[in-house]
């Protein structure tokens, strides 16, 4: 069956289907249940996804009545759920929560992307724990290529950004790392001060940001799941 066949059922399940289940749909949907709303963020937490592709998939939501786009002044547009799309929250998360729950860790720790996974660490930090004050904390995987081993969150004023070239500012902390073990953490697999103490995650710098980043740190949204699979 093409992308854009019919399956020919009148029951709800199917009729769904067609709109939830060609490819990139569903996580093009968690991103904006997360709370993005433009195009370039949207990219950003969908490195491997075109351009191109993501236009169709917003357009197709958007013909559904799961989106609807609004223009912002000086140009461009913002994607936001209606109130169907907004229904789908706790079905997008029951997905998340299955895969987190049955789905082989092994598995998941094949699909390794750092750009993604920086943008959910920045999504997701918590700038409270850390001094009322401008800080920069940068992320080394030695193992990747020269031009994608170092990411930096900018932490200012209540604000995360997150830089790939970096932004200048003296680093506060500096966090060593392999992708996998990061991701690991991230998703609850492994716990951020067992990894510090066995040395397969280094941190250096100011001591009370070494302390802070474990409550900073916060861990994917299905890192509590129980898991399920050995």
């Amino acid at each position: 069956m093409t992308e854009t066949a019919s399956y020919g059922q009148f029951c709800p399940v199917s009729m769904a289907a067609e709109i939830l289940c060609s490819r990139w749909t569903v996580v093009v949907l968690r991103e904006m249940l997360c709370g993005s709303t433009r195009f370039n963020d949207l990219r950003r937490g969908l490195p491997r996804m075109s351009p191109t592709l993501l236009s169709k998939r917003l357009k197709e939501l958007e013909l559904s009545g799961v989106i609807r786009t609004i223009p912002i002044p000086g140009g461009g547009s913002e994607y936001h759920l209606t109130e169907a799309g907004e229904e789908l929250r706790p079905i997008v998360m029951a997905i998340g929560g299955w895969g987190q729950r049955w789905v082989e860790s092994r598995l998941s720790l094949r699909n390794l992307d750092p750009t993604l996974l920086m943008w959910d660490m920045r999504r997701n930090l918590s700038p409270a724990p850390l001094p009322p004050r401008r800080c920069t904390i940068q992320f080394l995987y030695p193992e990747l290529p020269e031009t994608r081993r170092n990411y930096w969150l900018v932490v200012n004023d209540g604000n995360v950004d997150l830089c790939s070239v970096d932004p200048g500012f003296e680093i506060d902390l500096l966090v060593t790392s392999s992708l996998q073990t990061m991701t690991a953490i991230w998703m609850g697999l492994r716990h951020l001060s067992a990894e510090v103490d066995a040395g397969r995650v280094r941190l250096d710098g100011d001591p009370g940001i070494r302390r802070a980043i474990h409550h900073a740190l916060k861990l994917s949204s299905f890192a509590q799941i129980e898991r399920r699979v050995a």
